[in-house]
Order: structure tokens, then sequence, then C-alpha cells
């Protein structure tokens, strides 16, 4: 289970001012569980993700994994805790082919017929992909499916993903989404996404609605998703979705 408690962030900004990114933010996500964070541009959903991933560290609050605190843990230290981190934007891996990574995620030995079972669930070709270098040749949306193939590959018990949606086509989209319902099933470990989509909001367990670095909903989708459903906030959420940066 993670469990944030009065999780702040504050920045200095570029006329030497404090800017609070994310306050006093609390909430839960229990074992199993799909949750979907989601709200406007700009309202600090990115920042909370990479707080809870340790690459930002929070200047206010606790983080507690499983009952453990993880306030100031590593990144390296939360990924061997049990928990994986998908980039809005992945990063390239300059020397490295796709079969190393996926080994490398998995922390085994995979064989060539199991990493190309991965990248196949995200919809990608495996006799084209398995051995090409993770460089600067494959398109984001490329780089996003193998990224997601690498989370299946970890099958860790808390799964984090960035606006996962950003930068693939239609098609890949609903792959998507049935990759993450496969998830569910699957994989005994609790799901959060980052996202405006009405397609991923749909499938979530439950809704966490930030705004302007405060959390304005959160419960069940039954109880968050009709109100936020074709008013105005979500209309700029799926202009967001289009072209935003989310963070």
């Amino acid at each position: 289970m993670l469990e944030l408690k009065n999780v702040s962030f504050t920045v200095t900004d570029e006329n030497g001012g404090l800017k609070t990114i994310a306050d006093d933010i609390s909430l839960t996500v229990g074992d199993n569980k799909f949750v979907v964070i989601t709200g406007p541009n700009g309202s600090g959903k990115s920042t909370l993700a990479r707080l809870i991933m340790g690459i930002e560290q929070p200047t206010g609050g606790q983080i507690l994994f499983n009952g453990r605190d993880i306030t100031h843990a590593s990144v390296t230290e939360r990924a061997n805790a049990g928990i994986s981190f998908a980039f809005q934007q992945p990063v390239r891996f300059k020397g490295l082919n796709v079969l190393d990574l996926l080994r490398i995620a998995s922390g085994k030995e995979l064989t060539v017929s199991e990493a190309c079972m991965y990248l196949s669930s995200v919809g990608l070709c495996a006799k084209d992909y398995i051995n090409r270098e993770v460089n600067a040749s494959l398109s984001g949306g490329e780089l996003k499916r193998i990224e997601i193939a690498m989370i299946l590959a970890r099958g860790t018990l808390l799964s984090i993903f960035d606006e996962p949606e950003a930068g693939i086509d239609l098609w890949s989209f609903s792959n998507l989404i049935n990759v993450f319902e496969d998830m569910r099933k699957n994989i005994h470990g609790s799901i959060l996404i980052i996202s405006h989509q009405e397609r991923i909001l749909n499938i979530a367990d439950e809704i966490i609605v930030i705004d302007s670095g405060h959390i304005a909903k959160q419960g069940p989708k039954e109880d968050i998703l009709p109100g936020i459903l074709g008013t105005t906030a979500a209309m700029i959420m799926c202009d967001g979705a289009k072209g935003g940066s989310g963070k």
C-alpha cells in the first residue's frame, strides 16, 4: 500500500520567490487497486508522480510504501522496494538494445521468447524490435510501448505511468487500454496512472482530481467520474491530452 501524508513540494521560481507545486496532499493507493490521477494542465499531477518515485524530494510530509518510510529514499531504493515508473517522455539508452532493457527490467535472463511476449503485448512485432538499439531511430510512440513492456516485465507491487497515452497513435492507445486491463488481471500489484483520457478514467477503481497542487476530489470512479465529464474542467483536460505537458 502507498500512503502520502501531508506531502508538499515547493520550488524557487525565476524571481527568487517560492512556488508551491504540491500542497499538503494526503492520499492512499491500496493493494491491487487501479487509481487514476487527473486534473488541469499545470495542476501538479506529474510532479506528484515524480515525488512518489523519488525523482523529486518533498519539502514536507511523509511517503510510506508497505509500511516503510520512503520519504527520502533514492529512486533505486524505491525500485528495489517494488515501484516502477514509466515517463511521459521515455529515456533513450544508446548502446543497449530492446532485449537488454527487458532483461534488466525483469531482473533475470529472459529468453528471447519471453521478451517477445512482452513486446507483442504492447503491439510491437517482436522480430522487428528485439535487437533494435534504443536510440534516436525509434519514434516516441515506439519508445513509449517499449517502456510499458519493461514495466510488464518487472511486474512490481506498484506501477506508475505518467500520461501513457502521450505520443502514441489511436490504434496503440486502444491496445494500451487492453494492456492495462490485462495488468489488473495478471499482476498482483497496484497501478497508478496520470491521465486526462476518459477511456483510462473509465477503467479505474478510484479517481483523484488534482487542481492547483491540491486534491479537489477523490473517491470511487462511480462517484467522481460523472462530476468531471462534460464540464469545463473536463474539456480543458481533453485539450491537454491532445498536446499539453500535464506538468
